[in-house]
């Protein structure tokens, strides 16, 4: 089992920044890719960016390109998701995922951006 907490979340105003951290426990030696994915209210959970330990490498969902930017730090389980020029539309639940045996997910963190 994998258990991941996020924070960093908050609420802020159009155009801010915030980062968030995903930390991960347990089994995470298994872990070989992390992503984040958020759910706006009436909208269903959708890809944000992920990283592959393997390598690295990042991928965004087109609405962030540019924007946000995934990182890790493997020797803490830990990835991070930096979001800048935030837009009222970025408002959502923020949950990080880490694929190892399985899919396993956080609690979710809130992000709310005020326009």
């Amino acid at each position: 089992q994998v258990q991941l907490v996020e924070s960093g979340g908050g609420l802020v105003q159009a155009g801010d920044s915030l980062r968030l951290a995903c930390a991960a426990s347990g089994r995470a030696f298994n872990i070989y890719s992390m992503r984040w994915f958020r759910q706006a209210p009436g909208k269903e959970r959708e890809f944000v960016a992920g990283i592959s330990w393997s390598d690295s490498r990042p991928n965004y969902a087109d609405s962030v390109k540019g924007r946000f930017y995934i990182s890790g730090d493997r020797s803490k389980n830990t990835v991070y998701l930096q979001m800048n020029s935030l837009k009222p539309e970025d408002t959502a639940v923020y949950y990080c995922a880490a694929a190892a045996s399985g899919l396993y997910w956080g609690q979710g963190t809130q992000v709310t951006v005020s326009s």
